[in-house]
């Protein structure tokens, strides 16, 4: 029977509580605590990184992983004492606006009449509806054929499995979308990691990598990019589009979040329309409960990128399409967006309020922050500090792509939490920032 690395984790915590293990206390290496117990050596890795998630350990490159010490914070409290107040998570993503639900309630109603409802619950086809693609023409407005999938993600697995296969190369900025590293695991592929500056992804990076060795798609973020917030300028669009076109590489852009941008920037397809693929979607825009994606696509690879669809199961429900018709024909979409835009806008001020002294990555228009910790805070050690105060950020490696040195910094995600809490965790990481940073 295999290992399950948390309760070897468990066990290891265990013996933290009780003291077998003191603070500062070396941990066998990793190899060792395998050949130890019987344990394939990736069981031991993920052990150790659970204990690290939960705040017990810190790893330091070179020197091991130690039993956590507690470094008193201003005031006497340790920073391993428990946060006194309800959890905060800066990892989930999904803004909601005031009185969202009794906007969306409205347009739900008319499905639940059974005649309607008989045909919103059957089966849809990869290319939804006439009036799905109608209303999604224009929510979107680009050049292209709309295909429909049960979320914006799917539409990211569907685009990448129809131009990657086995062995396959795909470019992405050097810190990109977490998922698409799980996606490129699971189609065969592999990931290159292409330089980027303030003004975003490099054409001369694109250009090099694909002599290296073809490139058989780029996936890329030109418009508040996760998780750094940068927006490529037009000059910028117009030249990755001319290499792209140059080399004939595939492009998958995705504008989950552009909603936000005040529409000015033009999609890649617009420059390179033969060859872009653009995911979009509701759950940000809406919500992640009842969704839709969007996959406008070339005409010519339409049927091939359905039949992915399909057989991938990503199709979007039907029910899920009559209400995303409703909502954009009536008006809710807009209103949603229109909110979420000045309440990005709000969050992003507490931001700049409380983490103003520190270097941090954003847009005022983007609902998350890239926060390029002060030395020595490294992301693992300043993402367990943080925990134990009841806050999850995501820490930069879960974004970072190939063998380079990970960024020791975070990304805080704004939209979830309620706006106090939102105040409340910024001020926290600020002081546990300062407090290491001062003695750590």
């Amino acid at each position: 029977m295999g290992h399950d690395y948390r309760r070897i984790a468990d066990r290891i915590a265990a013996d933290i509580a009780a003291g077998r293990l003191q603070p500062g206390e070396r941990l066998p290496p990793q190899r060792t605590f395998a050949r130890r117990h019987g344990l394939a050596a990736s069981t031991a890795e993920r052990a150790y990184g659970e204990l690290v998630r939960r705040g017990l350990v810190v790893g330091e490159v070179g020197r091991g992983t130690f039993v956590r010490a507690a470094p008193p914070r201003p005031g006497g409290r340790a920073l391993t004492e428990p946060a006194t107040t309800a959890p905060v998570n800066l990892e989930l993503n999904y803004p909601s606006a005031p009185g969202q639900a009794e906007l969306l309630a409205p347009a739900l109603a008319p499905l639940t009449r059974p005649d309607i409802l008989t045909d919103a619950l059957r089966p849809a086809p990869a290319d939804g509806t006439a009036p799905a693609r109608e209303a999604a023409s224009a929510l979107l407005g680009l050049p292209g054929r709309v295909l429909f999938t049960g979320n914006a993600r799917q539409a990211i697995a569907a685009a990448l499995a129809s131009l990657v296969r086995p062995g396959g190369r795909v470019g992405v900025e050097e810190l990109t979308y977490p998922l698409v590293k799980e996606i490129a695991g699971r189609i065969g592929g592999t990931l290159v990691p292409l330089a980027t500056d303030g003004d975003g992804l490099l054409p001369d990076a694109v250009a090099a990598a694909h002599r290296s060795a073809p490139l058989s798609a780029l996936y890329v973020q030109p418009t508040l990019h996760n998780p750094t917030s940068v927006t490529m300028s037009g000059a910028r669009r117009r030249q990755v589009a001319a290499v792209a076109e140059d080399l004939n590489i595939p492009v998958v852009e995705d504008r989950i979040w552009s909603f936000l941008a005040d529409g000015a920037e033009e999609s890649l397809a617009v420059h390179a329309p033969g060859l872009t693929h653009v995911v979009d979607g509701l759950s940000k825009r809406v919500a992640p409960g009842l969704t839709v994606g969007f996959l406008v696509v070339p005409p010519h690879r339409a049927e091939q990128v359905a039949d992915v669809v399909r057989s991938g199961g990503w199709s979007a429900g039907r029910f899920a399409l009559e209400a995303a018709v409703r909502w954009i024909e009536d008006g809710t979409v807009a209103r949603l967006v229109a909110a979420k835009r000045e309440d990005a806008r709000h969050r992003q001020r507490l931001v700049r309020r409380w983490l103003g002294g520190f270097r941090v990555r954003c847009d005022p228009r983007a609902y998350y922050a890239w926060w390029d910790l002060p030395a020595p805070w490294r992301a693992d050690t300043f993402t367990a500090a943080a925990a134990e105060h009841g806050i999850a950020v995501t820490p930069g490696p879960a974004f970072a792509v190939g063998s380079g040195r990970a960024p020791d910094a975070v990304r805080l995600g704004l939209g979830s939490a309620a706006v106090p809490d939102l105040e409340r965790a910024l001020a926290i990481l600020a002081g546990v920032a300062r407090a290491g940073s001062n003695g750590r």
